[in-house]
């Protein structure tokens, strides 16, 4: 397996991150780093996620896709597909002085189930990303987050092409909890997927808000 890294490391720097953006290393006024998941069913756009938003090159874990995965690996309104992420995607952006945020993006095929909860090991959230095309898949997912205890909130990654559907549909097709954030997304964009973060972000600090 072959450790690729992303040739968008020119991707601009995030609000308050100065000149530790697009370094290999973390400044030295950070006081605080978060884990959180990028996570969603097959070719969702989850390593297209991290990439565009990560300060530094994003670590990829692909291959080439063949003929022997057909069975297992829907193709289906995503026919250019290529790769598939078989370990993680893994990023890096800080968010101010004293915070920084670690990406990972998890394969989104039931077979790497196990790799899945190992890297949801110590993580504080998760960003669900879903399709308005395959809804369905995202149930599996879902689940595994919800069983896992993660707060996460929802991202609808808005694909070229793909159907527009009012969010109160979106959350009674996902049944989602009136607190989970729903947002809709662009995974190329930087501001779009950064607005999407946030959404989270906010949650992650509100519940824990809540809790206390």
């Amino acid at each position: 397996m072959d450790s690729v890294l992303s040739s968008e490391s020119s991707a601009p720097a995030a609000p308050g991150a100065g000149a530790a953006a697009g370094g290999m290393y973390v400044r030295d006024t950070v006081r605080r780093s978060v884990k959180l998941l990028i996570v969603g069913h097959f070719a969702v756009g989850k390593t297209t996620f991290v990439s565009t938003l990560s300060e530094i090159r994003p670590l990829r874990t692909e291959e080439r896709m063949t003929q022997a995965g057909a069975p297992i690996d829907d193709l289906t309104g995503v026919p250019d597909k290529t790769h598939t992420t078989v370990a993680m995607d893994f990023g890096r952006l800080t968010l101010s002085d004293r915070l920084v945020l670690y990406l990972f993006g998890t394969p989104g095929q039931g077979r790497f189930k196990r790799l899945w909860e190992d890297l949801s090991l110590g993580a504080l959230g998760a960003l669900v990303l879903v399709d308005t095309r395959r809804l369905e898949k995202s149930f599996e997912i879902m689940d595994l987050v919800e069983r896992h205890g993660l707060p996460y909130a929802v991202a609808v990654n808005a694909f070229d092409g793909a159907p527009v559907f009012p969010d109160e549909e979106v959350r009674e097709a996902l049944d989602l909890h009136p607190a989970t954030p729903l947002v809709t997304c662009d995974a190329r964009d930087r501001a779009s997927s950064a607005r999407a973060l946030i959404a989270l972000v906010d949650h992650l600090i509100a519940t824990e808000r809540e809790q206390s």
